[in-house]
């Protein structure tokens, strides 16, 4: 196998790696309603803000090429988001159990 092989192959790693990132951030982003809430905690919304800020900013824990960093926050951050969503819903808008 060549360098040519490997140029390749590290070009469609880092294009499926930038896509990713992009489609979390599009998710992230159409989350921000959920900001509004007001019983959000402010740890969760700060979170978010962090997330966006990290993604779209070229300082990096891990060179941008590789995007392993920056979806691991903005999972995180989603993940965060909705789970505060989801415990400060009311008990009226949770299905009930049979």
């Amino acid at each position: 196998m060549d360098g040519k092989f490997w140029l390749t192959l590290a070009t469609v790693v880092a294009a499926v790696l930038a896509v990713a990132a992009a489609v979390l951030l599009v998710r992230v982003l159409r989350a921000r309603r959920l900001l509004a809430d007001a019983g959000i905690p402010l740890r969760d919304k700060a979170l978010f803000w962090a997330a966006v800020i990290y993604t779209v900013s070229p300082v990096d824990l891990i060179p941008d090429p590789v995007y392993l960093d920056d979806i691991g926050l903005l999972l995180l951050a989603l993940r965060s988001l909705h789970a505060a969503a989801a415990a400060t819903r009311p008990a009226t808008a949770r299905p009930a159990k049979p």
